[in-house]
């Protein structure tokens, strides 16, 4: 049985109405529904009296609206207590998710974090794309996800960790290849190489191509970014990679340049449900991996 259902129940009796719910849950009012009817089929038991004009509780309903508020009270309590041990230690494991453009390339910055704040930490990484992990979240498979922000994750709690610059690579034959920065607006009518869709980073770029006038190149689409990184080397064009994965060892033949007027950017966010009684964790997490990573990119700034 789903706690969310049952805050789902609570918030119908309370509103009496459920798209007042939905809102007050933060879900779509047909999700609501569904998982109410869930709920109902899971016990066995028929809880409301649909009718196209009110919303009418059984009489076991209102019973189970009853002693559903007591164990949610119960489940406030344990939070409490949660709260309360803000200086202890997370949890021994943390399955955490990471989209496949970041999960490569953060993996020792997490573990640099963990070492030095939460020694007792074993992380778990579950790398998905960005759809796979809600997934994952929404059948507890995974705690919490470290993603770029998006639409789809609205409904989850969403702690921003770091803005992470995208830079502009070009192989060592390009006529680019000399320069250390350039300005976006320059960039007008270059083809760029794309990753594919089901990659959060796809629709990044297009973002840019869209603004700046550049030609996606629909002739090379990597699924991976090391594909991408090849394609490049080999001079087939240019393309935006995500800064974290340029820092990682090196491709002799591929120059990174720094982008201006903007620079290009993607907001890297952790994320989990609202309901989780590790929150308060969650956020000594998140805090210390901002910390380190704000270290990290001024010493970037510092060297560009």
């Amino acid at each position: 049985m789903n706690i969310r259902n049952l805050e789902y129940l609570v918030a119908l009796a309370k509103h009496r109405h459920f798209q007042r719910a939905a809102e007050a849950c933060n879900v779509s009012q047909p999700t609501l529904s569904a998982q109410l009817r869930k709920l109902e089929n899971e016990l066995g038991l028929q809880l409301l009296e649909r009718t196209t004009r009110k919303i009418r509780f059984t009489q076991t309903g209102l019973r189970l609206v009853e002693q559903t508020q007591v164990v949610l009270r119960e489940i406030e309590a344990l939070k409490n207590m949660a709260s309360s041990s803000h200086y202890q230690s997370l949890m021994q494991t943390l399955d955490v998710g990471i989209i496949p453009t970041l999960a490569p390339y953060i993996f020792s910055h997490l573990n640099a974090v963990c070492r030095e704040n939460f020694p007792e930490i074993e992380l778990e990484i579950h790398e998905a794309q960005t759809n796979q992990l809600l997934h994952m979240l929404e059948s507890d498979t995974i705690k919490c996800a470290i993603m770029t922000s998006n639409k789809d994750t609205s409904k989850y709690v969403e702690l921003p960790l770091f803005d992470e610059p995208l830079v502009l690579g070009v192989s060592h034959q390009h006529p680019y290849s000399r320069m250390t920065e350039i300005d976006m607006g320059h960039l007008k009518n270059n083809k760029i190489l794309m990753i594919d869709d089901g990659n959060c980073l796809h629709s990044q770029v297009l973002r840019y191509c869209y603004q700046f006038e550049l030609e996606p190149d629909s002739r090379f689409v990597a699924m991976h970014l090391e594909t991408l990184r090849r394609g490049v080397a080999f001079n087939r064009g240019v393309s935006f990679f995500p800064l974290l994965s340029t820092q990682q060892g090196s491709n002799e033949n591929i120059r990174y340049i720094r982008c201006v007027s903007p620079e290009p950017k993607r907001k890297v966010v952790m994320i989990f449900h609202r309901s989780d009684p590790m929150r308060k964790k969650y956020e000594i997490l998140r805090n210390a991996i901002a910390r380190y990573m704000e270290r990290y990119l001024v010493d970037y700034n510092a060297m560009a």
